[in-house]
């Protein structure tokens, strides 16, 4: 790249980060009404949609913004400075594309999913990490294709998604157990929602379970078929292009941690003394989170990366050491501030619930400590 092409990258990258600076009071007012009653972010959807952050990863060729991922990483951070679970629902979106995006640069495909992606601005509806291994649900085959039952939890952005993109086990006559992944639109017969998306934090994601009752899934509409509860390579792909998008959000609400805590002791007159060293403590969490963030950035190399057992392994360690240390700031922050950060009015209340939820992603501590225990072994 010549040192203009460069200019005009980083000129780029900051239009899209100063964009959410802008709207940023809109997402955070949005963000607080809907934590209030348990809804989706819809509104902030609506600003993202309409300013073209659905899209932006995907390829300009495609009919995208062309944003690099890690540039995609930086504005979730920076929204999650706002409105945490429009950054999250919004993770989940966009580590959907980023897999897409990389079968389209390594393998040529997927270039009219990505192309009708950009095209429609439509939402993508993932349920993968519940699924991880073995999946669940029915699969029975029909004429032309399967029918296929299931309840799948954890499903971000469900309220408005276009697309499930998801999968199914299924006894096959011949080749055994496997597990089928597909998409299929949202609106198909058989696809509803439960309304129960009732929870401690990041209340506004839409992460309600979505059910399937006798859907029509065409054969045409398998990506990929593996053997069940074997980890198949391509899971090393989707683990380095997913974790560092999801862990983003809680970057920003450990960023965020910071900030409140230091505008709040720089107006206050009277100091204890164990709250600067307190402080130290808190700056060193937010920094070990950071640090291992971006280096979590670096292993998926903005797409340009190969797959291998070693890759999924290394991410997924320094996805629980980043959500420890994102805990940990934010409980930090909470202890410096006292009191008062207990009170809902006071924001670190919010941001210690939404903190909450960053374990349970994939793969939550002690499953990692035992998938990466048993591959040492090998």
């Amino acid at each position: 790249m010549d040192i203009q092409t460069n200019k005009q990258t980083k000129a780029s990258s900051k239009e899209w980060l100063h964009l959410i600076g802008e709207l940023g009071e809109q997402l955070a007012t949005n963000g607080i009404a809907h934590d209030h009653n348990d809804s989706f972010v819809v509104d902030n959807y609506q600003l993202l949609k309409k300013n073209g952050y659905l899209k932006a990863m995907i390829p300009k060729s495609l009919g995208g913004g062309g944003v690099s991922f890690k540039e995609m990483c930086e504005i979730l951070i920076k929204i999650a400075h706002y409105c945490p679970s429009t950054a999250l629902a919004l993770s989940m979106h966009q580590h959907l594309l980023a897999a897409s995006i990389w079968k389209y640069i390594h393998q040529g495909t997927g270039a009219d999913f990505l192309k009708e992606v950009a095209e429609k601005n439509q939402v993508l509806v993932s349920t993968g990490a519940r699924d991880w291994l073995d999946s669940n649900g029915s699969m029975t085959k029909t004429a032309g294709g399967y029918l296929v039952s299931a309840k799948k939890q954890f499903a971000s952005q469900s309220a408005i998604g276009d697309v499930l993109v998801t999968s199914i086990p299924y006894n096959d006559p011949e080749e055994g157990w496997q597990v089928f992944h597909f998409s299929v639109p949202m609106n198909t017969d058989g696809i509803q929602l439960l309304d129960d998306w009732h929870t401690l934090g990041m209340r506004g994601t839409g992460s309600q379970t979505v059910t399937l009752e006798n859907v029509l899934v065409s054969e045409n509409s398998i990506v990929m078929k593996r053997a069940k509860g074997e980890f198949p390579m391509f899971w090393n792909v989707v683990l380095t292009v997913a974790l560092p998008l999801i862990m983003a959000p809680y970057i920003g609400i450990a960023e965020k941690a910071m900030k409140i805590t230091l505008e709040k002791l720089k107006v206050k007159q009277h100091k204890l003394p164990h709250i600067t060293l307190l402080l130290g403590e808190l700056y060193n969490s937010l920094t070990l989170a950071q640090v291992l963030h971006k280096d979590m950035i670096a292993i998926a190399n903005n797409l340009d990366f190969q797959p291998d057992d070693s890759i999924g392994i290394q991410i997924l360690a320094r996805k629980t050491l980043v959500a420890k240390a994102c805990k940990e700031t934010v409980n930090k922050a909470m202890e410096t501030v006292g009191g008062q950060s207990f009170y809902r009015i006071f924001e670190l209340e919010r941001l210690f619930r939404d903190v909450q939820a960053v374990g349970f992603h994939t793969l939550p501590e002690k499953q990692q400590q035992h998938f990466t225990g048993e591959f040492l072994l090998k």
